[in-house]
């Protein structure tokens, strides 16, 4: 017979046994998408022009602009997909994108580049913001990345949408990452969604070496494909990596089919360059091709009220496609 002493000992052991599989099994059923850990960063920046970024001037507006690091349930050092919004800041959308990449074992940081600056959204007049800017915010977040301990420098993709696409896509640019990105480490690859390509840069084709995989509608009439495809074009001739994934029936935010948008709108009043071609001329002077003249949002090309609107079926197609890309990239088990 155990004395009573003993019997409690006992007791007490098996209740911590029975707290400790308690707890195993509360992670266990803990979903895969759900963060781990959340950090919320400050990350120090500046507002410049256009002309300012493209010949290296620094001396703007200081600014602080946020970004939220999600840590995928995992241990050590893991990927990281950066996500740039697009003209309407951090949308809905946005979260649909976090919790896959989570579930897959992949972190996310998702930068705001808007809420600092005092913005909430460019669409109807994008001279608000230097669209360059968002690449300035890019290089300050990866600064932060490369030097945390639950990120593998190695594997940081960028991605992002519309006006974030178009600084996915650029910041690939090897004159800008000399010019702007002190991070020290490059990222593993750029995924653009629907960017705006109608701007061509000195040196464009020089960029880094790494994948460029982008997403794009066919009859997107906000930021036309057409553009993107010449340019891709161009980066293939150059031998660069880079391939152009075109979905039909898919306008602008095709992707917000991800969570159940499925009607086309007029975004009314939102400005479109989608007839414009620009250049960047001597001295960093971004140029209206067709009139030889600095370009400016009040140019005749510029038109109003686009169309923007999810599809189910090849927003689901693009989110496999991308996850198959990173499974591969990031060599995930």
């Amino acid at each position: 017979m155990f004395s009573y002493g003993r019997s409690t000992a006992i007791g007490a052991v098996l209740l911590g046994v029975l707290l400790l599989a308690c707890i195993e099994t509360s992670a266990q059923q803990i979903p895969k998408e759900i963060a781990a850990r959340t950090e919320i960063y400050a990350i120090p920046s500046v507002t410049i022009s256009d002309h300012q970024f493209l010949t290296g001037d620094s001396n703007g507006k200081p600014v602080t602009v946020g970004g939220e690091f999600r840590i995928a349930q995992g241990s050590g050092r893991l990927p990281v997909v950066v996500l740039m919004h697009g003209s309407s800041g951090v949308g809905a959308g946005m979260d649909g994108w976090v919790r896959h990449f989570n579930a897959m074992g992949i972190s996310t940081f998702v930068i705001d580049g808007f809420s600092g600056r005092g913005l909430t959204a460019t669409g109807p007049n994008q001279a608000l913001l230097g669209r360059l800017n968002l690449i300035v915010d890019i290089y300050h977040a990866l600064e932060i990345l490369a030097k945390h301990p639950r990120v593998d420098p190695e594997r940081i993709v960028l991605m992002g949408f519309s006006r974030g696409g178009q600084a996915t896509l650029y910041a690939s640019l090897d004159r800008f990452n000399k010019l702007w990105n002190k991070s020290g480490v490059q990222f593993a690859a750029y995924v653009p969604f629907y960017p705006d390509c109608s701007t061509s840069y000195l040196s464009d084709t020089e960029v880094a070496a790494r994948p460029i995989r982008i997403f794009h509608g066919t009859p997107d009439d906000y930021n036309p494909v057409a553009s993107c495809k010449a340019y891709v074009a161009r980066l293939a001739a150059a031998k660069r990596d880079v391939v152009l994934t075109e979905y039909p029936d898919s306008a602008h935010g095709f992707d917000a089919g991800l969570i159940g948008n499925s009607t086309v709108v007029e975004a009314t009043g939102s400005q479109t360059v989608r007839h414009c071609t620009i250049k960047e001329g001597e001295g960093g002077v971004l140029l209206n091709a067709a009139t030889q003249t600095p370009f400016s949002y009040k140019d005749p090309c510029v038109e109003l009220s686009p169309h923007v609107g999810g599809n189910p079926t090849t927003a689901l197609e693009a989110r496999k496609a991308v996850s198959d890309f990173l499974q591969t990239l990031f060599k995930l088990g």
